[in-house]
C-alpha cells in the first residue's frame, strides 16, 4: 500500500527497524542535500539507529553534533563510491562488508548515485530490505527509483525515503551549529567589530567559478559599504583566494585552511551574507542559516540551486557550449540530444555572469525591505 504525502506517494512503514544504513559517500554539497532524508527516515523511525556510510570527514563533522546521524561507518575508497582522503591509510572492502554485514541492518538505503557500483554494494550487507536509485545500467535493489540526472538532489533523494514509508519533513537542509563551531571560529577570526560577508571564489570544478576579478569588485563595495569581507578557500585554492584579496585592493581577511569545516560552518553562521560559487560551502552556508548569493551554471541550478528566495538568491549563466570549443555540454541523457555533456576543457561557464546581478542581490540581501525576512 502507499499513503499520499507532500512529494507523492509514500509506501508503508517497514516493521521492526532497528538499524538503518544510509550510504552517501560524496563531498561537502553532496552531503548537504541529503540531509531532509536523513530527517525523514529520523521522524519515520525514531526509535531506530541511523548509521551514515561515508568517509572520514564525515566521521569528523558529525562527532558530537546533534541530528539525524547516530554514528558514521567508513567506507573504504573504491571506484564508484569515494576517492581516497589525504594520507588516509588503505582498508580492504571485504573486511568493511564484514562489518557491515554483522551490524543486521534492517533497512540499507543507497542515496549515493545511479548505483552502477553502490548497488552491489549495499545488496552486500544482507538488509531486511534495500532501497535506492537505480540508472537503466545498474542493478535493481528489493526497491528503488529511478536516476534521471535533470532533478533536484534534495527530493532526488526524498523519493527514496519514501520508498521505506518515510514521507518529506522538510525539503530545507538544516545543519545544526555547535558551541564547538563557533568557538573555534571566534578563536580564528576574532569579535565581531561589524557585520560579517564571507567569499568563496573556489570550486573544485573550475567551470563553476566565477572570476576571481569579479568577486574582488563584489569585495571592494562591500568594504566600502562597512562590512568586514573574509575570502574562504581551501589550500588547493589558495591561488584563487589570493588572487581576489590582490585585486580588490582594499583590505580583505584571506581564510585559507585556518577553520575546520565545523569551524567554517560555526563562521558562516554569524556571517550576514556569503557570496560564492555553486560548490559545498556555499550550500553548508545556508543549512547553517546565512543568507548566500551564489554563482550557477544553469544545469547546476535544476539540480542544486536552493529554492528560497527570502534569504537566497541564484545567479544564473545561461551558457551551454564550451567557451573554447562550442560542444555542447549539457549532459547527453538522451539519444536525440546533441549534447555529450563533456568536453575536455576546464574553463569557466559563468564568466557571463555580470558583477551587478551578485552586488544587487547581496545589496537587497543585506539591506531588506521593510516587511522582508
Amino acid at each position: 500500500m502507499v499513503a499520499p504525502s507532500l512529494l507523492g506517494p509514500v509506501a508503508e512503514p517497514v516493521p521492526d527497524v532497528a538499524r538503518i544504513a544510509v550510504l552517501r559517500a560524496n563531498a561537502l554539497g553532496d552531503f548537504i542535500f541529503v540531509l531532509p532524508t536523513l530527517d525523514a527516515l529520523r521522524a519515520a523511525y525514531p526509535e531506530a539507529e541511523i548509521v551514515l556510510i561515508a568517509a572520514p570527514w564525515h566521521a569528523k563533522l558529525w562527532r558530537d553534533r546533534p541530528g539525524p546521524v547516530d554514528r558514521v561507518l567508513v567506507v573504504p575508497a573504491a571506484d564508484g563510491i569515494r576517492r581516497p582522503e589525504p594520507d588516509e591509510p588503505p582498508a580492504a572492502m571485504a573486511d568493511f562488508l564484514a562489518a557491515a554485514r554483522a551490524e543486521r541492518f534492517d533497512l540499507a538505503l543507497q542515496v549515493h548515485g545511479g548505483g552502477a557500483n553502490s548497488n552491489p554494494l549495499i545488496a552486500a550487507f544482507g538488509a531486511r530490505v534495500t532501497a535506492g536509485l537505480r540508472a537503466e545500467s545498474a542493478p535493481p535493489l528489493d526497491r528503488w527509483t529511478r536516476y534521471v540526472y535533470y532533478q533536484h538532489e534534495v527530493i532526488r533523494y526524498l523519493e527514496v525515503a519514501a520508498l521505506v514509508g518515510a514521507p518529506a519533513t522538510t525539503i530545507v537542509p538544516t545543519l545544526a551549529v555547535t558551541a564547538a563551531d563557533r568557538a573555534e571560529a571566534a578563536e580564528v577570526l576574532g569579535p565581531v567589530r561589524q557585520p560579517r560577508v564571507a567569499l568563496h571564489p573556489g570550486a573544485t570544478d573550475t567551470r563553476r567559478r566565477w572570476p576571481a576579478e569579479r568577486f574582488a569588485e563584489v569585495a571592494r563595495e562591500l568594504v566600502g559599504d562597512g562590512y568586514e569581507v573574509l575570502v574562504t578557500g581551501t589550500p588547493t585554492e589558495q591561488e584563487v583566494v589570493d588572487r581576489v584579496v590582490a585585486a580588490a585592493g582594499v583590505p580583505l581577511r584571506p581564510q585559507v585552511g585556518t577553520l575546520s569545516l565545523g569551524g567554517l560552518a560555526g563562521c558562516f553562521a554569524d556571517c550576514a551574507l556569503v557570496v560564492s560559487n555553486d560548490t559545498g560551502p556555499l550550500h553548508l552556508a545556508a543549512a547553517v542559516g546565512a543568507r548566500t548569493v551564489g554563482v550557477y551554471w544553469v544545469g547546476n541550478l535544476i539540480n542544486s540551486g536552493n529554492p528560497l528566495r527570502g534569504r537566497h538568491r541564484p545567479i544564473t549563466s545561461w551558457t551551454v557550449h564550451c567557451p573554447v570549443c562550442g560542444v555542447d555540454c549539457t549532459p547527453g541523457i538522451y539519444p536525440h540530444r546533441s549534447g555529450d555533456g563533456e568536453c575536455p576543457h576546464r574553463d569557466s561557464f559563468v564568466t557571463d555572469v555580470p558583477v551587478v546581478e551578485v552586488l544587487e542581490a547581496a545589496r537587497e540581501l543585506l539591506r531588506p525591505e521593510p516587511g522582508a525576512p
